[in-house]
């Protein structure tokens, strides 16, 4: 990031594309949903862009992605409104209890999660790794 993130700063979308590599298209779209769900507010205008529209720290990932993606879950069977007409196994489903836990300590580490706690990481440094023979 080439400056500190300002969360009552305007920024455009293009803007935000170049800074983090994200197609524009996709871009608008998603900051569209985020709208939609009152974690970005949009303004308009020459000067116009997205910011914030809540505290970054009463912004968890878990609404993030929900707001994208939709529910949550490790499977289909997981989800709350149709909880079996996914999987014809089911009945028999030997593995969907222990899954369900793991799918529940994943939700729970997103939900307490914030946009604050994931701006205070220090980002990844991928180094390449050496084939050996």
């Amino acid at each position: 990031e080439t400056s500190p993130f300002n969360p009552n700063r305007v920024v455009n979308t293009k803007e935000i594309a170049e800074e983090h590599h994200i197609p524009l298209e996709l871009l608008a779209k998603v900051l569209q949903t985020l709208a939609k769900y009152d974690m970005v507010e949009s303004q308009n205008g020459p000067k116009g862009g997205y910011l914030l529209a809540r505290e970054p720290r009463e912004i968890s990932i878990a609404q993030v992605l929900e707001a994208i993606e939709g529910p949550l879950g490790i499977a289909d069977c997981y989800h709350e409104k149709d909880e079996h007409a996914s999987c014809e196994q089911i009945e028999h489903c030997n593995i969907r209890t222990p899954l369900l836990r793991v799918q529940e300590s994943i939700f729970h580490l997103l939900s307490s999660m914030s946009i604050e706690d994931m701006m205070a990481e220090p980002p990844l440094i991928i180094v390449e790794s050496r084939k050996t023979k």
